[in-house]
């Protein structure tokens, strides 16, 4: 039995793990590389295997960089089954097709501003590509044991972090590998706790926030100061956010500030149709989040929702003050993109970041101080303040996961950080090393291990 590294190795994106027993290859997660260029060229490399010789995918959520891939993997010639939650299905029907129209629209773009380098900018995959993947999906509940292939028993269990967000254990004979995906906070506002997991032999561990630990302060409050703020400054927020999770846990606290009338009626737009579609799909999910479907319902109508292109351009000409809610989170495309272009040159606006921002993207250039974005092929300035509301993340932080793997009864035989810069993975590996005494490895990318 081998495992193979073709994603998350020292960088968050573009997750992908081959496990290779019996003459079978099972794909665990397959998600797009984003970030470096360097990195998104992965993309477009063929894999070290066929697509065709794969004979499964199990997805541990919906995210694009852990889904993302899939409409290629199938335009390549997979015809195997994808093994995921319910909830995770439901969201890559909305997340896969609005990927390929992106990538479309971005080409098109290009194409007709000229700033792309190829000629012409074509899609990795289109919205009918990732349409067409999706006859392959496989939802399996929780909890219960599936036969993968005649030769792993497959077991999907909570991990928080998102709607249909799972830990996968595969056991072989007497084997047992777990794959963490993303775990999700141990006391998140919306999310349910990961559930505990006492014993595997092989784990592979995401290090997202390997180095930091999320600030004890409330993001209420701080949430509060900063809509007071840009109120005062007749200005526009714009918050980047991932369409699934962080989109919905913002516009569960701007619900709780304006509820607990803590803060003026400020307009709510939220500008991204798969977000639109993923916050309405929560109130279906009840038994995975601490929210009543009462005010999951109240929290849907927090926002105006603006689906079409041209409600999203109408609203660079509303009145402000406002809020505007786009994806995606990392500025690495989409609406959101037309949104900071057009506000980020006033001083009285404010763009603020709430999700993890990964090194090369420009969420993570704007944290790094850059006065300018190079944004459909034009130098934008940076004068709207940039804040950084750090304890909204999704994720885990180490001290979190640290805790999670407390609940152990016996160390596993090996534990593979992934999922994380260089930095953080490191930094993970130290801290379980030095505290829990197990052996760690942080995998480059391609490394093959013998399991």
């Amino acid at each position: 039995m081998h495992l193979t590294f073709l994603g998350a190795a020292k960088t968050v994106t573009g997750s992908k793990y081959l496990l290779s027993l019996n003459s079978k290859n099972i794909l665990i997660d397959c998600g797009l590389f984003q970030g470096f260029a360097e990195l998104r060229r992965r993309n477009w490399q063929p894999l070290p295997i066929p697509a065709k010789d794969i004979h499964a995918v199990i997805l541990t959520h919906a995210h694009i960089d852990h889904s993302g891939y899939i409409p290629l993997l199938v335009k390549n010639g997979f015809k195997g089954k994808i093994y995921c939650s319910q909830g995770t299905k439901d969201l890559c029907t909305i997340l896969l097709p609005d990927s390929g129209f992106l990538q479309e629209e971005e080409a098109r773009f290009a194409n007709k501003h000229g700033f792309s380098k190829h000629k012409p900018a074509l899609p990795l995959y289109t919205a009918e590509d990732a349409q067409k993947s999706l006859q392959y999906f496989y939802p399996l509940p929780y909890g219960t044991h599936y036969n993968l292939e005649n030769c792993l028993d497959l077991t999907l269990m909570h991990a928080g972090h998102i709607l249909g967000a799972s830990f996968v254990r595969l056991v072989y004979e007497d084997t047992q590998i777990l794959f963490s995906g993303d775990i999700g906070r141990l006391q998140d506002p919306v999310m349910n706790t990961p559930a505990i997991i006492q014993k595997t032999d092989y784990l592979i561990l995401e290090s997202t926030y390997g180095n930091r630990q999320h600030s004890s302060i409330n993001p209420l409050d701080e949430l509060e100061k900063i809509i007071k703020k840009v109120i005062e400054q007749q200005g526009v927020m714009v918050i980047p956010a991932f369409a699934v999770g962080r989109a919905q846990n913002i516009l569960y606290y701007i619900y709780q500030l304006k509820k607990a009338n803590r803060i003026p009626n400020i307009p709510v737009y939220l500008d991204s149709p798969m977000a639109i579609s993923a916050t309405q799909v929560f109130s279906k999910y009840s038994n995975e989040h601490r929210l009543s479907k009462q005010v999951c319902q109240e929290v849907c109508q927090v926002a105006t929702y603006t689906r079409t292109q041209a409600e999203s351009k109408e609203l660079n000409q509303q009145k402000p003050p406002m809020i505007i809610i786009s994806a995606s989170g990392m500025l690495a495309g989409g609406r959101v993109l037309h949104h900071v272009k057009y506000f980020a040159p006033n001083p009285n606006n404010i763009i603020l970041l709430v999700g993890y921002q990964a090194e090369g993207t420009r969420g993570a250039q704007l944290l790094a101080g850059r006065r300018h974005l190079k944004i459909f092929g034009e130098e934008v300035p940076i004068n709207a303040k940039v804040i950084e509301l750090g304890n909204m993340s999704a994720h885990a932080d180490y001290q979190e996961i640290l805790t999670w793997l407390s609940h152990f009864q016996t160390p596993p035989r090996k534990t593979f950080i992934t999922h994380g810069e260089l930095a953080s993975a490191n930094a993970m590996k130290l801290k379980i090393e030095k505290e829990l005494g197990w052996d760690c490895l942080v995998p480059d990318y391609l490394y093959k291990e013998e399991l």
